[in-house]
């Protein structure tokens, strides 16, 4: 019961593995809706455009991957 509350309240985390094409604009969305997301990725390259906000995927929007941040 303790997990069903952390969702329901919105307190729980969560992991995305892959911030690809599926990955990044998953997260984004359980970021919009008010989870703390953490992404994971390998491709460094990939990893410090998200962290420097640079979207490379066209179907997340610039200014909702700059506010899940």
């Amino acid at each position: 019961m303790k997990l069903l509350n952390k969702i329901k309240d919105k307190s729980a985390k969560v992991a995305v593995v892959g911030m690809g094409y599926v990955g990044l604009p998953l997260a984004v969305e359980k970021a919009k809706i008010g989870y703390t997301v953490v992404g994971i990725e390998e491709n460094p390259v990939r990893m410090n455009k998200i962290n420097n906000g640079v979207n490379y995927i066209k179907d997340v929007k610039d200014n909702e991957l700059n506010q899940s941040q």
